[in-house]
């Protein structure tokens, strides 16, 4: 009997420790909600908040809209395949959050694996460039025939050169671990060497 009690006690308590965790769990939204607002922690969900009945109108300070650059969108392939920007240029201003598309189709009549390599022109706006979010961060594979459109999300540092006005971004596409040739090497004759017996 004694056995029994104290086995009832234990599932009891088992019990009640968690409908506790259960009770935390929910709680830590609304306590989560409160701390992000005193403090000013979660800035990424301004626009959620309801000012008056309407959301706020949320304003990105870091766009520069007193400049216009153009970008120019390339793309090159080391292989039979074909592989395109959407659209061939945009016009941005420094700050401002841009998505393109690009698109590949495999058109081999087997399974291939591929990576972009992006190069930038003029090259000091390589350092101005930032990619939120590329396709020439991973490797793909792709089927025979398959189609593919990858996003480039990009934003342009507002403390690029103010005499830049153009930027290139262009792309090579190659295989990887595939049958593209190696580029060839030029081949070095050394000279024979006498023997002492002669």
């Amino acid at each position: 009997m004694g056995l029994k009690r104290e086995n009832s006690r234990m599932v009891g308590k088992l019990a009640v420790i968690t409908v506790g965790m259960f009770a935390f769990g929910y709680a830590l939204v609304p306590i989560y909600k409160s701390i992000c607002e005193m403090t000013g922690i979660n800035i990424l969900a301004l626009g959620e908040q309801v000012v008056s009945g309407q959301k706020a109108n949320v304003v990105n300070t870091q766009v520069d809209t007193s400049r216009t650059i153009t970008v120019e969108f390339d793309a090159n392939s080391r292989g039979p395949w074909d592989f395109k920007p959407a659209q061939r240029s945009v016009q941005v201003h420094p700050g401002e959050i841009t998505t393109v598309m690009y698109e590949f189709q495999n058109i081999q009549n087997r399974r291939m694996s591929a990576q972009a390599i992006p190069s930038y022109a003029p090259l000091q706006a390589s350092a101005h460039f930032n990619k939120l979010e590329c396709f020439c961060f991973n490797q793909y594979t792709l089927e025979p025939g398959e189609k593919k459109a990858w996003p480039v999300v990009f934003v342009i540092d507002p403390k690029l050169s103010k005499d830049v006005s153009t930027i290139t971004l262009s792309y090579t596409f190659f295989e990887v671990g595939g049958k593209t040739p190696a580029a060839p090497v030029a081949s070095v004759k050394v000279p024979a060497v006498e023997s002492a017996g002669s």
